[in-house]
C-alpha cells in the first residue's frame, strides 16, 4: 500500500515538475514559439479552402498561391485601414491622456464638495484611466511586431498546406491501422467551425461598432471598429477590453452623454449578436467549458501575449485532443469539457 501511494506521489510530482519547465521554456521562447503557432493556425484557416479547390480539379500549387493571395489581400487591405488611423491616434495619446486625468481630478473635486476626501495623487498612481487607452495600441504594435516576421510565417504557412494532404496518410502509418484519426479530424472541423462563426461575428460586430461610433462623432471610428472586429477573437472579454478606450475617448472629446451611448452601443451590439447568432457557443460547440475558455485565456496569454489570447481556444483543444488519446490522462479531458456533453455521451 505505502508503495502504490509513494509511486502515484511521485508521478504526480513529476508531472507537475515537468509541466513548470515546459511552461516556463515556452515563455521564454515565447519570439520563437508565436511565429510558428500562428502559422499553424492559419494553415488550419487556408487549408479548407484549399481542399475544395482541389476536389474542383485545381492543381494543388495553384490552389496553394490562390488561398495565401487571398489571405495576403485580406491583410493588406487591414493594414491600409489602421495605418493612419494609428498613427494619428499615437500622435493624439499624450493629449487624451492629459484630458482624461484632467475630468478624473474634476470628478474627485466634486466629490471632495459632499465630504469625501480622496487624494488625486493615490488615485492617478493605483488607477490610471490614461493606461487603458494605451492598450488599444499596444496591443496592435504588438501584432504588428509578430507580423514583422510575416516572410518567415508566409512560408511557413506555405510549407505547412504542401504537406497538409498526405498528413494523414504518415499519421496512420506512424501510428498504425489500430489507431483512429477521428480525434485529429474532430479537432479540425473543431476550429474550422470555432474560426467560421467567430469571423462572422466579429466582422458584423466591427461593422456595427464602426457605423454608431461614426453616428456619434467618436475620432477614428474605423480604428475602434478594427479593434472590436480583433478582440471579437479574444474569447469571454474580448468585447469589454475593445470598448473600454473608444468610450475613455468619448469621455474626453464628447463628454459624459456621448460616453454613455458608446457604451451603450457596445453593449447592445456586443448582447444582440453573441445571444442571437453565438449563444454559448464558446462552451457547446468546442466541447469546452466556460470557465476553462476563461482560463485558457489567461493562461495562454500570460504565456504568449496577446497572439495567445487569440489561440487560446485551439490551443487548448489540442490538449484536451490529447489528453482524451490516454487512458491514464482521459480525466482531464473530462475535466476540460462540458459536464453536461460528457454526462450525456456517458450515458
Amino acid at each position: 500500500m505505502d508503495n502504490t501511494v509513494s509511486t502515484s506521489t511521485i508521478r504526480i510530482l513529476t508531472g507537475l515538475a515537468a509541466f513548470v519547465i515546459i511552461v516556463a521554456a515556452m515563455r521564454a521562447a515565447e519570439s520563437l514559439l508565436v511565429p510558428f503557432l500562428l502559422a499553424g493556425f492559419i494553415a488550419v484557416i487556408a487549408a479548407p479552402p484549399m481542399f475544395w479547390l482541389e476536389n474542383r480539379k485545381v492543381p494543388a500549387p495553384l490552389a496553394i498561391v490562390i488561398v495565401i493571395g487571398a489571405a495576403l489581400i485580406m491583410v493588406l487591405l487591414i493594414a491600409a485601414l489602421i495605418g493612419t488611423s494609428l498613427n494619428d491616434f499615437t500622435q493624439q495619446l499624450p493629449q487624451y491622456q492629459n484630458k482624461l486625468k484632467s475630468e478624473v481630478i474634476t470628478v474627485i473635486q466634486w466629490l471632495g464638495g459632499f465630504g469625501i476626501r480622496i487624494s488625486s495623487d493615490e488615485i492617478l498612481n493605483y488607477f490610471d484611466p490614461g493606461k487603458a487607452m494605451q492598450l488599444a495600441s499596444g496591443v496592435l504594435k504588438s501584432l504588428g511586431g509578430v507580423l514583422s516576421n510575416g516572410f518567415l510565417i508566409l512560408l511557413t504557412v506555405i510549407f505547412i498546406l504542401a504537406e497538409a494532404s498526405s498528413f494523414p496518410g504518415k499519421l496512420r502509418a506512424i501510428l498504425g491501422p489500430r489507431y483512429s484519426l477521428n480525434g485529429f479530424e474532430q479537432f479540425m472541423n473543431n476550429v474550422k467551425t470555432y474560426v467560421e462563426i467567430k469571423t462572422i461575428v466579429s466582422l458584423i460586430t466591427g461593422a456595427l461598432i464602426t457605423v454608431w461610433l461614426t453616428i456619434l462623432g467618436v475620432d477614428h471610428a474605423i480604428l475602434w471598429g478594427i479593434l472590436a472586429f480583433l478582440f471579437n477573437f479574444v474569447p469571454t472579454i474580448g468585447s469589454i477590453i475593445a470598448a473600454i478606450p473608444a468610450v475613455l475617448l468619448a469621455l474626453v472629446q464628447l463628454g459624459v452623454g456621448s460616453a454613455l451611448l458608446t457604451a451603450l452601443g457596445y453593449i447592445a451590439v456586443n448582447i444582440g449578436i453573441g445571444n442571437g447568432i453565438e449563444p454559448r457557443f464558446m462552451g457547446k460547440g468546442l466541447g469546452l467549458s466556460t470557465l476553462v475558455v476563461f482560463l485558457s485565456l489567461v493562461f495562454w496569454g500570460w504565456i504568449l501575449g496577446p497572439i495567445g489570447m487569440l489561440l487560446s481556444v485551439p490551443l487548448t483543444m489540442t490538449a484536451k485532443i490529447a489528453f482524451d488519446s490516454r487512458d491514464d490522462t482521459r480525466w482531464l479531458a473530462v475535466l476540460l469539457g462540458p459536464g453536461s456533453t460528457e454526462s450525456k455521451t456517458e450515458a
